[in-house]
């Protein structure tokens, strides 16, 4: 979605109406990037809201030249918002740490490859199901195109753990996929 340079502008200057304009143009997007962290509705609506007040807070520093997209920078503060949300309800320990026994590259060989189509909305609830930790890597690492080091110094945990989670992740989907097709 491409808007025009004066609906920002007007936002900066902190017109209501663009304000509200952003919001109404891009929430419903953005809360499908919130669902798809935090797992449910309640917590990415609290995500949602967070991030907006942070996108209407930093909107002056935005500058058309230097960032290539709005709502690519929107998307950003979105992403962070709930990396930041997960971060601080970490009541129980939401990564699982690698075991330095186990070989992830062995791990990897060792997933079975199969090809089986499913609509959008039954991939997000079977993303919706995984554990926050599976979660939060597999939707850096899938949609995000994170690195497992970007990725282990955004939730600050180790790059194996990072792989773990995501090779835990599809294994679990799999499983998904396998009981869904059955």
């Amino acid at each position: 979605m491409s808007l025009d340079i004066e609906l920002i502008s007007a936002a900066q200057k902190g017109k209501a109406y663009a304000q509200s304009k952003i919001y109404d143009l891009y929430a419903g997007a953005m809360l499908g990037i919130c669902v798809r962290y935090t797992g449910n509705i309640p917590d990415a609506e609290d995500v949602l809201q967070e991030a907006f007040i942070k996108v209407f807070t930093n909107i002056s520093k935005y500058t058309f030249d230097t960032i290539p997209s709005f709502s690519a920078w929107i998307k950003k503060i979105m992403v962070n918002t709930a990396l930041n949300h997960i971060r601080s309800n970490k009541k129980n320990k939401i990564f699982d740490e690698w075991s330095e026994n186990e070989s992830y590259e062995q791990k990897e060989a060792e997933t079975e490859k199969t090809t089986i189509l499913f609509s959008q909305q039954q991939l997000l609830e079977m993303i919706q199901n995984l554990p926050d930790g599976y979660r939060t890597v597999f939707n850096l690492y899938v949609f995000e195109k994170f690195t497992h080091k970007e990725i282990a110094e955004s939730l600050n945990i180790s790059v194996n753990t990072s792989k773990t989670q995501l090779f835990k992740a599809r294994k679990m989907l799999q499983v998904q996929m396998h009981k869904t097709k059955k």
